[in-house]
C-alpha cells in the first residue's frame, strides 16, 4: 500500500471507532432517560393507587 492508502485506512479505523463510542454513550443515555421516565410513571401510577385506596 502506498502511505496515502495507509494513512486512510488508520484514519477509517479511527473514524469507526470513534463511532463506536458514540453510539454506546448514546444509548447510555437513552437507557438512563428511559429507567427515569420508569421511575417517575412508576411513583405517580403508585401515588394515584394509593390515594384511590384511602379514599
Amino acid at each position: 500500500m502506498t502511505t496515502q492508502e495507509e494513512k486512510n485506512k488508520e484514519r477509517n479505523q479511527q473514524i469507526a471507532e470513534n463511532e463506536e463510542v458514540r453510539q454506546a454513550t448514546g444509548a447510555f443515555r437513552v437507557s438512563a432517560w428511559t429507567i427515569g421516565f420508569a421511575i417517575i410513571v412508576g411513583a405517580i401510577a403508585i401515588w394515584i393507587g394509593w390515594g384511590w385506596l384511602r379514599h
